[in-house]
């Protein structure tokens, strides 16, 4: 019985060791003290309730100090509660520091604070970065297309960093820098040989105002040809002409088949007309007798003139075609 109470004692006050030591971080308090960096276990309990580690904020006013910068407590508090990241914002301002590179704390807290990571703009800073742009295609006047890739090399504007622009807007500003470039040469060739020329044609248009970055050079890769588009376009306007031109001239055949049948029509009509006016001749006649304006003989001299009427139409017609069949022959001879 004695063997267990011992023992739930000694569980007892090793947890309650636990608790105090977790509230009351003598050990952090003591590498602070010893590091140069006042602070008392009061604050230190305090971080805990207010949902700190204390660690965090400790181990970062340490490196601060020893790197001889001088920050506040409160300041980095605050900024954790805020939801940066102390340790990157404290590492940035001991880097821009070194590298001699003018960063504040409140920039520096700005900036994280943003969703940028302050600590990779300095080191762009110091080493500035290459970016590889896609490849672009432009088409210079003489109608070759032209493929560049280029590369660009970037170092960060720490002043920008707060509402500039980011790579994805330098990439399209130097596409398009390139595009009117090339799209400006007289000659591909002219391109080909000074591919340079772009280089200095984009860097001209300071691509780089609104932008977290400053760009410092602008490097051609590549360029390859492409297709000839000025051909390809005039075939395809070619195309288009043809095309039109035949469709007009299906529609002038249309109108002239209309116009044809129209007359065929007009002429049905009239034969008609004639047969209809030829059914009311012998009705005439007939009436005429009734009359006693057209007598027997009058009918029989009106018959004869029909007659040799006739006749002199076959005799006209039959020489016409004896003279025919003699050239003929004629031709065979």
């Amino acid at each position: 019985m004695e063997i267990g109470v011992i023992i739930a004692i000694a569980v007892v006050s090793i947890l309650g060791l636990w608790i105090i030591f977790y509230f009351i971080p003598v050990g952090l308090w003591f590498s602070a003290l010893v590091s140069g960096v006042r602070i008392s276990l009061l604050q230190l309990v305090l971080m805990r309730w207010r949902k700190i580690p204390p660690a965090i904020i400790v181990n970062n006013l340490i490196a601060a100090t020893k790197a001889g910068l001088s920050l506040n407590r409160d300041d980095l508090e605050a900024h954790f509660l805020a939801g940066g990241r102390v340790k990157a914002v404290v590492n940035a301002l001991i880097s821009a520091d070194k590298a001699n590179i003018n960063l504040d704390f409140k920039t520096a807290t700005a900036i994280d604070l943003a969703g940028r990571d302050v600590l990779e703009a300095v080191q762009m800073s110091v080493k500035p970065k290459v970016i590889n742009t896609p490849p672009v295609a432009a088409v210079a006047k003489d109608g070759i297309q032209l493929i560049a890739k280029a590369r660009v090399t970037l170092r960060a504007n720490i002043k920008q960093l707060v509402g500039g622009a980011g790579e994805e807007t330098i990439l399209a500003r130097v596409g398009e820098g390139i595009v009117t470039s090339i799209g400006s040469a007289v000659n591909h060739k002219l391109v080909l040989e000074n591919p340079d020329s772009i280089s200095k044609v984009v860097l001209s248009k300071g691509l780089d105002s609104g932008t977290a970055y400053e760009i410092l050079s602008i490097d051609i890769a590549d360029i390859d040809v492409g297709k000839n588009i000025g051909a390809m376009l005039q075939i395809d306007q070619a195309n288009a002409d043809k095309n039109i031109a035949q469709a007009k001239a299906e529609e002038r055949r249309a109108m002239a088949v209309a116009a044809e049948q129209e007359m065929k029509a007009k002429a049905q009509e009239a034969r008609a007309k004639v047969i209809e006016a030829e059914a009311e001749i012998p009705k005439a006649i007939s009436e005429s007798f009734r009359s006693g304006n057209l007598g027997i003989m009058d009918y029989y001299r009106m018959e004869n003139i029909k007659a040799d009427t006739t006749m002199r139409d076959n005799i006209t017609k039959g020489q016409t075609g004896k003279s025919k069949d003699s050239s003929d022959d004629q031709n065979k001879k």
